[in-house]
């Protein structure tokens, strides 16, 4: 499905964990591509080479970029992001374009975005960022308690972890027998657990992109995945109290 006018391929790392980069980055020099990773879930994650090489998430491809959102894994007190490269010229015009599209005040070279992040919010991550290790390490404890107490739950599905690369958990993701599910969801919340399904819509089907969208085949994964999934809360700060809350009344419903 690469053709004449493809520039670049965009893989995401969802959830936390790295997508197959390997694999992606020799397609991309096959066929003279940039790789553009979409680290926003993945940040402090790390991706293990054929041949030892251990690299980071979002400093693997041509571009890297992140959220600063508060609840992502490295998250400020508002809206910000980031964009990482090794290449300089990259790097020159992604400034420029973040900065109305100009590299000297008032002297405009290309149409750019206002996009520069608050004074406030860098020096707050310019803080937290010497933390992320301890926060990835408090996602993944977090994630071991909730896997030792639903692995032995036959109606569920843990999350899988790559052989390749870390997890740092942004989100805790489990797969749900779809007739169960919405059942499971209301339950949860008459008993104040909040739940989120990430994502209800596959992309193809999102009425932005109606008869846009040129699909390889049916996807039939990904319409099942839909219907399958289910986030628990999982964040840094959750103290033990609350996640052994989350954790039996995940149990208790399946003892109905």
């Amino acid at each position: 499905h690469i053709t004449s006018k493809t520039k670049a391929i965009v893989p995401v790392h969802l959830y936390g964990q790295s997508s197959d980069m390997e694999g992606i980055m020799d397609l991309a020099k096959e066929f003279g591509l940039y790789v553009i990773e979409d680290n926003a879930q993945a940040i402090g994650a790390k991706y293990t080479f054929s041949d030892g090489t251990v690299k980071s998430t979002g400093t693997i491809g041509h571009i890297g970029t992140t959220s600063f959102f508060p609840s992502k894994n490295l998250g400020c007190y508002g809206d910000g992001g980031a964009m990482f490269t090794n290449d300089d010229e990259i790097a020159k015009n992604l400034k420029m374009i973040a900065n109305h599209g100009q590299e000297v005040k008032y002297y405009h070279k290309v149409t750019g975005c206002n996009s520069r992040l608050d004074s406030i919010q860098a020096a707050i991550l310019n803080i937290k960022l010497n933390h992320l290790d301890s926060y990835s390490f408090s996602r993944n404890k977090m994630a071991k308690n909730y896997d030792e107490n639903f692995s032995e739950i036959p109606e569920l599905t843990i999350p899988k972890r790559q052989y390749n690369s870390t997890h740092v958990f942004h989100q805790y993701t489990l797969k749900i027998i779809p007739e169960l599910r919405n059942s499971l969801i209301d339950f949860l919340k008459e008993n104040n657990i909040p739940v989120m399904i990430y994502y209800p819509v596959p992309l193809d089907e999102q009425k932005a992109y109606a008869g846009q969208a040129i699909i390889p085949n049916s996807l039939e994964n990904t319409k099942l995945l839909c219907k399958e999934v289910l986030s628990l809360p999982i964040h840094t700060e959750m103290d033990s109290e609350t996640l052994q809350t989350i954790i039996n009344g995940v149990k208790s419903f399946y003892k109905k």
